[in-house]
C-alpha cells in the first residue's frame, strides 16, 4: 500500500514545486522557536498522583514563526499533542508532550508556509485504574473538559497578547485553526463542537445525554461536570467545590475563544449531539482499524489498561453527520471549490465522497491491516532515547511499541505527514479566507509539461507534451504498471482507456505525473 502514497505524493509534489504560494506551500527556509511561553496558569489534578491536592501550575506553549517574514497579522495554528491525558511513559508511550516528534514537524512545516504555529500543553491527570466504568468515564470526561478549557484559553491568550502586549507574535487572532493528534484530536473536536455548557449534557430535544450523567450514590442523576465547580467550558470563569477548593482559574474573559478550522488525526467526539451547523470547518485523518479511538462509533479503550471508558463518535460518523448541516462545517464549501488535486481525488476513492475525511489505510494488504496496532503512522520517537528511559525505569515501552508497530519511524511518519500537510493546507487556507483555492488548483492543473484530456474519460485520452517525450507509463493506485511504451521524442500521443477498469490511475511521462480517471 505504501506505493499508492509514494506515487500520489510524487504527483502532488511536482505540482507544488511549480506553483509556490503562501499558505499552500513552504515558502520560508527557516523557523524560529520561542520556547516555554506561559499562556496561563490553571488548577491541575496531576499532583494527586503524588497524593497532593490539586494546585495551580503554569501552562506552556512553544511558538514557531517563519524567519524573514514581514507580515504583521498572520494566521495562527494551535497544535495539541497526544497522550491519553497522562504524562509521558506513565501513559504507556514515549509520546505525550508539546515536543512530540510529529507535533514539532507539523509546527515547523506550517510555519514555513507562513503561519504562526504553537505547540500547546494542556492539563493532564485522571485515574484509568478506577474500579468501575462509571468512575473511569467520570475521570476521563473531566480530563477532556479541562483540555477544552485550556485549548480555548490558548486562543484567548493570543487575543489578549495582540490587544495588551503589542502583538508580540504578529498574529491575526481572528484567523485561528486547531490541530490535534490522538488525544489532542479529542480536544480539538470537542472545542469545535461544544457551544456552551448545556450543549455538553443535553441533546437537541432537551433530554440528558446519558453517557455523561451518573448516579452519585443516592439514586439521583447529575452531570459529570458541573459548571460552578469545574468552571465554564471556555475557562473564563472560576470554579469552586462546595467546600471552597478552587478547580478552575478563569482567564481573559473579555476576549473571544472562536476559531474557524479544526483538523484531527485519530481523535473522536464524546457525542454526535455536540455537532451543530455553525461549527468550524473540519478535516480528519483516521485509521479505520484504530483499536483505541473508534472510526465510526464505539467504546473508547484505554491503551494502558485496555479497559472500556466511554462511547464516542469517530471521524467517519462526524463527517457523516456534518454533511447534513449548512455551511461552514458540512464541507459543501470544500466540495464547491472543486478540489481536484491528486490527494483530494485519492481520498474520494475511499471516503464515500465526504470531502474532509481522509481514511488512513497504512500497510493494508487486500483490505486488511498488516499492523493492526499501527493506528497513528505519523507518530514516531527516538528509539535510543526511549530504550535508555526503559533501562532506567525497568520498563519495556520501546520494545512493546516496536513489537506492535515494527515499521514505526521517521520514514513512515514523514510520508504520512506529507499527506496530512498536502490535504489540509488548501482546505484550511480556504476556511480561513486566505487564498482562492479554486484558482490556485486550476493553475496547477494547467502547468506546463503534460496535459491529458478529456479527464475523466472512458475512451481515448489525448496526451500533449511541452517537450519531446521519451517514456510513458500508466500506474494503478496500488502501484502496478498497466501500460508502458516509448514515445521516441513525440509531443503528442493517444492512450486508449476503453479496456481499463473504472477508477483512478497515475500517468507519468519522463517524471511528470498527472492523475487520470476512467469512468463508465
Amino acid at each position: 500500500m505504501k506505493k499508492i502514497f509514494t506515487l500520489a505524493l510524487c504527483v502532488f509534489g511536482m505540482l507544488s514545486l511549480q506553483a509556490q504560494e503562501r499558505y499552500l506551500d513552504e515558502i520560508f527556509d527557516a523557523v524560529e522557536v520561542t520556547e516555554d511561553v506561559i499562556y496561563a496558569s490553571n488548577v491541575s489534578v496531576l499532583p494527586a498522583l503524588q497524593a497532593q491536592p490539586p494546585m495551580a501550575l503554569p501552562q506552556y506553549m512553544d511558538i514557531y514563526q517563519p524567519v524573514g517574514d514581514t507580515e504583521t497579522a498572520r494566521p495562527l495554528v494551535l497544535v495539541f499533542h497526544t497522550g491519553n491525558f497522562l504524562p509521558m511513559y506513565l501513559n504507556g508511550s514515549a509520546l505525550g508532550g508539546r515536543k512530540d516528534s510529529s507535533v514539532v514537524e507539523l509546527c515547523n512545516r506550517f510555519a514555513r508556509m507562513g503561519y504562526v504555529t504553537a505547540s500547546v500543553d494542556y492539563r493532564l491527570g485522571w485515574n484509568p485504574l478506577a474500579g468501575t466504568q462509571v468512575e473511569r468515564t467520570y475521570q476521563l470526561v473531566n480530563a477532556a473538559y479541562r483540555g477544552v478549557q485550556d485549548a480555548r484559553t490558548a486562543v484567548r491568550f493570543f487575543h489578549m497578547n495582540a490587544a495588551e502586549m503589542g502583538n508580540e507574535y504578529n498574529v491575526d487572532p481572528n484567523k485561528v485553526a486547531m490541530f490535534g493528534d490522538g488525544t489532542g484530536g479529542y480536544i480539538t473536536l470537542a472545542s469545535a463542537s461544544i457551544s456552551d455548557y448545556n450543549d455538553i449534557f443535553v441533546d437537541d430535544v432537551g433530554a440528558p445525554i446519558l453517557s455523561l450523567w451518573y448516579d452519585p450514590g443516592d439514586g439521583s442523576s447529575i452531570p459529570m461536570v458541573i459548571e460552578s465547580i469545574n468552571g465554564d467550558p471556555e475557562a473564563k470563569l472560576d470554579g469552586y467545590t462546595p467546600d471552597g477548593l478552587q478547580l478552575c482559574i478563569g482567564h481573559y474573559p473579555d476576549y473571544s475563544s472562536e476559531f474557524a478550522f479544526q483538523m484531527n488525526m485519530g481523535g473522536a467526539l464524546g457525542s454526535d449531539e455536540w455537532l451543530d451547523a455553525g461549527d468550524p470547518a473540519m478535516v480528519s485523518f483516521h485509521t479505520p482499524h484504530d483499536p483505541f479511538a473508534p472510526y465510526t462509533s464505539g467504546i473508547v479503550v484505554v491503551p494502558t489498561t485496555n479497559e472500556p471508558v466511554i462511547e464516542a463518535t469517530g471521524s467517519y460518523n462526524v463527517h457523516l453527520a456534518i454533511n447534513s448541516f449548512a455551511d461552514p462545517n458540512n464541507n459543501d464549501s470544500f466540495q464547491s471549490q472543486n478540489l481536484s488535486d491528486d490527494l483530494s481525488l485519492q481520498a474520494l476513492e475511499i471516503n464515500d465522497g465526504m470531502d474532509g475525511l481522509f481514511p488512513v489505510l497504512n500497510n493494508y494488504i487486500d483490505g486488511v491491516p498488516s499492523e493492526p496496532y499501527d493506528s497513528s503512522p505519523w507518530q514516531w520517537w527516538d528509539v535510543t532515547t526511549t530504550q535508555a528511559v526503559d533501562s532506567a525505569n525497568n520498563s519495556n515501552i520501546a520494545g512493546t511499541q516496536l513489537s506492535l508497530n515494527p515499521t514505526m519511524g521517521p520514514e513512515e511518519a514523514m510520508s504520512w505527514l506529507d499527506i496530512i500537510q498536502g490535504y489540509t493546507a488548501p482546505r484550511m487556507a480556504f476556511a480561513l479566507g486566505l487564498v482562492d483555492v479554486t484558482s490556485v488548483l486550476e493553475a496547477s492543473a494547467a502547468l506546463p509539461g503534460l496535459n491529458a484530456y478529456p479527464n475523466p474519460t472512458n475512451a481515448q485520452l489525448q496526451i500533449d507534451l511541452d517537450a519531446p517525450g521519451q517514456q510513458l507509463a500508466l500506474y494503478t493506485m496500488d502501484g502496478r504498471c498497466v501500460e508502458s511504451f516509448a514515445l521516441q521524442g513525440a509531443t503528442r500521443t493517444v492512450l486508449d482507456m476503453t479496456g481499463f477498469e473504472v477508477g483512478s490511475y497515475i500517468l507519468t511521462v519522463d517524471g511528470i505525473s498527472r492523475l487520470v480517471q476512467v469512468v463508465k
